[in-house]
This record gives C-alpha cells, structure tokens and sequence, in this order.
C-alpha cells in the first residue's frame, strides 16, 4: 500500500511541474510578444517622427534639363506640360545640362523634385510612383509606366550607306549581346535580337549626343573593343539636338538621342534606330516621405501652379 502511495505522489508533483512549465512558458512568450510589438510601435513611431521632420510648407524646387536635352523633350511632351503654346515649364526651375547633374541638385536640396533616365538612378535620389505606378523597367515593359521614350542611335541616311565599322559596331549594338549587356544595365533591351557576328574591321569613328544614353553607350563601346579590338569608337556626350545635327553634318559619325526624332530632322535626312526603351523616372531628395504624385500634379508643379509640398499632398 505504501508503494501505491508513493507512486501516486510522484505522479501528482510530475503533473503540478509540467503545469508550471507550461505557464512559464506562455508567460515568456507573452512577453517576446509584447516586446516585438513594443518593437515595432518603437519603429514606425520613428518612421513617423523622421516624416514629421520634413516641411511640407517649404517651397518645390524644381530641376529640369536645358533646352536640346531629349529627356526634357519627351518629359514635357509625355506630361503634358508641353502645350500648343510651348513648353510651359516654369521660369523658376534650375536647368541641369546632364542626368549626374539633376541627381546631384536633387540630392543636395530637400524641397527638390526632377526627372532622370531610369536606368541611372541609384540610392542618392528617391524614384516616386506616378498614379500609384512604380517607375520599373517591368512597368514600362507592360505599359502601365506611361512615362518612357526611346533611346535611338541616329545616322546621316540608311545604316548600310555607312562606313564598315559604323555598319559593325551597329549591328552589335542591336545584336542578342548588345541587347543582353542594355538590359543589364537597367534599360529595356530586345529579348529576340539575333546573335554577332564581326567582319572585324579597322578605323575610327565617333558616337555623339545625349548625356542620358550615353552611360548605356560607353558600356556598349567597351564591350565592342573586346569583340573587335581593330576598330576605334570615340564617345562624346552633349545632348539630343547635338546628336542629330552632329551625325547630319559629319562630326558625329552615329549619334545619340533620348527622343523621337523631330520631322523637320528626318526631312533633313536624319534615320533613327531604336537601341532600347527606358523611363523617365520623377525624383525627390531622399528625406522628403512622399512616396507618389499624381500626373496632374506633376504637371502642375512643372508649370509652376503648385509651388509648395503642402500642394502636393
């Protein structure tokens, strides 16, 4: 009888020690529960607090290209703030002669809003949604990223009037390899372009024009040296205008431009080919919160009708 006793004790302190465990238990992970809530309150609380740092009150500093850059050219025509009348863009806006050069203004000043090639921006600027649409290389693709143009090289008549090397260096920059190495760099490359094939020829030649296509462009230069190390291609940056009037009168042998061609240009005798697509990307300064504009009211601040960030909200 003592033994069933003792047996029976035993039993009832294992059961009261495994109910204190549990308890325990549960008591620990209510209070990891709270402490990761505790953390997560504590983290949008500062997310809050860095918002609530930036003066919506304080004037937009807006940061266009200058007159000749296609990026200009197709931002105002794609937004709208190129009207009958013109280009509508703001007498107060800072006109920056590269794509480095509205990053850099940008980056520098709070209040500061411009627009870029998407393939070059980078951590130093933030890209923002228009209408809720995140500027992607995917979202331009689809089409719902209705901000976007073509990066075109540009010749004096018909690529095959050229000289051999001209002829070459094209047909790798539109080749499966160019096309791979563009969507590499972030911009929109042609998936079913043909593999290359060089007929290795030697000379010199120049390429010319917008600053936007031309980070793209030295990197396609690069690369054709490797491929055919007896040609030369000089790279000089400028603008879209230059590139098309440049490669019409000779100094550029192939030239560059952000932008469709103009009808007086292709009257002139210039040809356009489509090397890739890119966006536009609309940038603000990193510490600014907002996150997306709608297209009027990017329109709007272009033309100067919205002049501060309280505006925009």
């Amino acid at each position: 009888m003592k033994r069933i006793v003792a047996t029976i004790c035993a039993a009832a302190m294992a059961l009261s020690l495994a109910a204190c465990s549990t308890t325990d238990s549960s008591s620990s992970a209510s209070t990891a529960d709270q402490s990761s809530s505790a953390s997560t309150s504590s983290s949008a609380a500062t997310e809050e607090s860095a918002d609530s740092d930036f003066d919506n009150s304080q004037k937009i500093s807006v940061v266009t290209r200058e007159d000749g850059s296609g990026t200009r050219g197709a931002f105002i025509e794609l937004t709208g703030v190129e009207t009958d009348e013109g280009d509508m863009t703001t007498v107060d806006a800072q006109q920056a002669n590269s794509t480095n050069n509205v990053m850099t203004s940008v980056a520098a000043e709070e209040g500061a809003i411009g627009y870029i090639s998407l393939g070059s921006l980078n951590e130093t600027v933030k890209g923002i949604a228009v209408d809720g649409v995140e500027p992607t290389v995917e979202n331009v693709k689809n089409g719902t990223y209705t901000i976007a143009r073509p990066f075109n090289i540009v010749t004096n008549g018909e690529v095959s009037t050229l000289d051999e090397v001209s002829q070459d260096f094209i047909s790798y920059v539109m080749s499966a390899e160019g096309q791979a190495l563009i969507t590499e760099e972030g911009y929109i490359g042609d998936d079913a372009a043909e593999s290359y094939t060089s007929t290795q020829p030697s000379g010199n030649i120049v390429v010319g024009g917008s600053s936007s296509v031309s980070p793209v462009m030295e990197k396609l230069i690069e690369a054709y040296a490797e491929v055919n190390p007896n040609a030369t291609v000089e790279l000089q940056t400028s603008d879209s205008t230059n590139g098309v009037n440049f490669a019409l009168d000779g100094t550029y042998t192939i030239g560059m431009a952000s932008r469709e061609l103009k009808d007086s240009e292709v009257e002139a005798g210039a040809v356009a080919t489509v090397l890739a697509m890119d966006g536009i990307a609309v940038v603000v300064n990193n510490a600014n919160p907002i996150t997306n504009i709608t297209m009027d009211n990017l329109r709007a601040v272009y033309t100067g009708e919205l002049t501060t960030w309280a505006d925009v909200q």
